[in-house]
């Protein structure tokens, strides 16, 4: 996982710590720890709840309501799929349903090799879609083939 650290209790107690001051601190630390190790352990739960006073299930009901936390180690690429509406008047939904028809990958389901396909909600790139974020790259005019080629790893730009 180029780009993030193992996980390690320590370092995660230390991110705690840090943000523990905040008012509203739960979605801070989440997203800080998900930065800091690219997901959040369940092993931070108990952390989190101890430095905020909370029972686990309301830090474990944060989690699991906000869609952009990930309670694994995330796969080797994440491919981000806009589906919001003006990607969706530019063919989105076809994409979708062709990565699946013909690819046999499904948005939003088990990663591919090690790869994943994700739904998101405007990219900002309305006019050029539908449109990824592969790599932090953000492609317009992305069709089936080239998702699939990306979930093979191939360079988000050509």
């Amino acid at each position: 996982m180029a780009g993030y650290s193992a996980w390690n209790e320590e370092s995660a107690r230390s991110i705690i710590a840090s943000l523990a001051h905040l008012e509203g601190a739960t979605l801070p630390m989440l997203h800080a720890l998900q930065d800091e190790f690219g997901y959040v352990s369940p092993q931070a739960v108990p952390l989190i709840a101890e430095a905020l006073n909370l029972s686990r299930a309301e830090v474990h009901g944060a989690i699991t309501f906000y869609h952009d936390f990930r309670t694994a180690p995330p796969p080797g690429r994440v491919i981000k799929l806009c589906r919001a509406e003006a990607c969706q008047s530019l063919g989105c939904e076809a994409v979708v349903a062709e990565l699946e028809r013909e690819h046999g990958i499904t948005v939003d389901g088990a990663p591919v090799g090690d790869a994943v396909v994700e739904t998101v909600y405007c990219l900002g790139n309305c006019a050029l879609g539908p449109s990824a974020l592969v790599d932090g790259e953000l492609i317009g005019r992305v069709d089936a083939a080239r998702i699939a080629g990306l979930c093979q790893h191939g360079k988000a730009h050509s």
